[in-house]
């Protein structure tokens, strides 16, 4: 009787152990990542009167002719001081070099956190553009950009997720002293869904492509990182929830505000 229990107890287990979901990430992960790092860049200003000359804001990343970045509209600062020699662009690793290539915003849409930023000369490896529709949540994601800026030198990090909810975009609670222009613009344009991602980003993240790591294809673009307490926090505490507009915004903005003649 004892070994007809047991017996027992060790089927239930082993069917209970077949019906849990593990997350897995394919085998072909490091040839994702290789593929994707070289159209990485970072998003900054140079300054060749101040030390250090460089200043980094955030990631971008590279579409299109390869001369055409897309990062956050938040990332792009308010003032260049061009009268004291500063200028906005990129900022990529060649040949164990570090190069900045001065780059020109083409357009901002606030409404979505989205800038292009255009660059001469040649053009760069570029990402293609996913179908941010199919998305599902539960689905695996990956994002690769600079966590902290050049804290950790101006090497590219990967970091893995899965989505958690697609949602509408949250607003705060509306009062006189909430209604900044950004969120007046945003309550005119209407809401919209965006990822909800269980993933670790961070301030240097903003701009970075989240793809999907079994085809490489951009299905959003880090947008924010929940925050608990200080700002501080999102370095020492991270909360672990970050959130991405979807590709199909990065589109529509290209086709109507780039492609265009």
């Amino acid at each position: 009787m004892t070994r007809h229990r047991h017996i027992r107890r060790t089927l239930l287990l082993g069917a209970l152990c077949a019906c849990v979901p593990t997350l897995t990430w394919g085998n072909g992960l490091p040839d994702i990542i290789d593929k994707i790092k070289p159209s990485i860049v970072a998003i900054g200003t140079h300054n060749p009167t101040r030390q250090p000359p460089l200043s980094i804001m955030g990631t971008g990343f590279v579409v299109a002719d390869g001369n055409t970045i897309i990062t956050n509209s938040h990332v792009i600062p308010r003032v260049v001081a061009s009268d004291q020699q500063e200028k906005l662009g990129i900022v990529i690793r060649q040949d164990d070099r570090t190069i900045f290539r001065e780059g020109t915003v083409l357009v901002q849409d606030p409404s979505h956190d989205l800038a292009v930023i255009k660059i001469a000369g040649s053009g760069l490896p570029t990402l293609a553009l996913g179908d941010s529709d199919s998305i599902r949540e539960g689905q695996r994601i990956a994002f690769t950009g600079y966590p902290i800026g050049m804290a950790l030198g101006l090497h590219p990090a990967t970091h893995l997720g899965y989505v958690s909810a697609i949602s509408p975009i949250v607003l705060p609670a509306m009062n006189s002293r909430q209604l900044d222009p950004r969120v007046v613009n945003r309550l005119k344009q209407g809401s919209f869904n965006i990822l909800q991602l269980d993933a670790t980003a961070y301030p240097g993240n903003s701009g970075s492509p989240v793809f999907d790591p079994d085809t490489g294809k951009v299905i959003g673009i880090i947008n924010m990182v929940f925050v608990k307490g200080t700002k501080e926090a999102a370095l020492s505490a991270p909360s672990g929830i970050s959130y991405a507009i979807p590709a199909k915004f990065i589109d529509e903005l290209i086709r109507e505000k780039v492609a265009k003649p």
